[in-house]
């Protein structure tokens, strides 16, 4: 016969497993690696809308962004490690508190520029190789339901929505594709930027569609990011759905499973 202490009994245990169980997670979330879910397109193709990684918090050690709501009681960085161009990387926005994902591109006292929608590097062109086009389905994507855009458009739903793909390679020798939607964006010509020390410029590979450091925080865009402000190093995909939800199993796209990222 079960007594009223033991119901007591009983319950609390389930009560300290759950608080046990949140907190493992937490630290685990806090110290190694914290999940993001991509919502965007502008770091397509590397990474789609839908996709779900796991970012090693590790990777340039810790600041007080490091834990939930930047939270961590400690100012700076500590066991910090320099990133390296051509990392991708998800950051706290400066401006606004978002976390963004986007590719390292200029390091502390690099001269950045885009010219005619190709990427400059301390006064000289980043080669780039043409590399056919991205081709997608043209429909609602995510689960914000929008729409991609395309170099060919107009394109009506269903259709092949293309955009042209560039192979670019780093001075460090990182290669990765860059998209193009349109000549003469408005991030296709920039002046020089020069990155400040304990800085760094992000750039989007889905160059048309991505607000990064090309544009200042002051009129929407990223600007110059601190390195307190680095959270973590992206390396695979988990998994990706190409469905409103990651919890919509059959619309996962088998051929993301645990792919590498370049």
């Amino acid at each position: 016969m079960t007594t009223m202490d033991g119901k007591k009994d009983g319950l609390w245990e389930n009560i300290k497993t759950i608080i046990y169980a949140l907190l493992i997670a937490g630290l685990f979330r806090t110290l190694f690696f914290q999940p993001f879910w991509i919502p965007s397109g502008s770091m397509k193709e590397t990474l789609l809308i839908g996709d779900f990684l796991f970012v090693n918090k590790m990777a340039y050690g810790y600041s007080r962004y490091s834990c939930p709501f930047g939270m961590c009681p400690f100012s700076g960085r500590i066991f910090g490690s320099e990133p390296e161009r051509g990392d991708i990387v998800v950051f706290r926005h400066p401006g606004t508190g978002a976390d963004y994902i986007k590719r390292l591109i200029g390091l502390p006292g690099d001269r950045v520029q885009m010219r005619d929608g190709q990427l400059w590097l301390n006064d000289e062109a980043v080669p780039q190789e043409p590399a056919g086009d991205f081709v997608e389905v043209y429909e609602r994507q995510g689960s914000a339901g929008q729409f991609p855009r395309c170099e060919n458009a107009p394109v009506g739903q269903g259709g092949e929505c293309r955009k042209s793909r560039m192979i670019e390679t780093l001075p460090n020798g990182v290669s990765y594709p860059v998209l193009n939607i349109s000549d003469g964006a408005p991030g296709d010509n920039t002046p020089v930027f020069t990155v400040p020390e304990g800085h760094f410029f992000f750039i989007g590979d889905n160059r048309d569609n991505s607000l990064d450091s090309r544009m200042p925080r002051q009129v929407g865009g990223v600007g110059m990011v601190p390195f307190d402000n680095l959270i973590g190093r992206a390396r695979h995909v988990v998994f990706s759905a190409e469905g409103r939800s990651l919890f919509f199993v059959w619309t996962w796209r088998s051929d993301r499973l645990f792919t590498r990222l370049q």
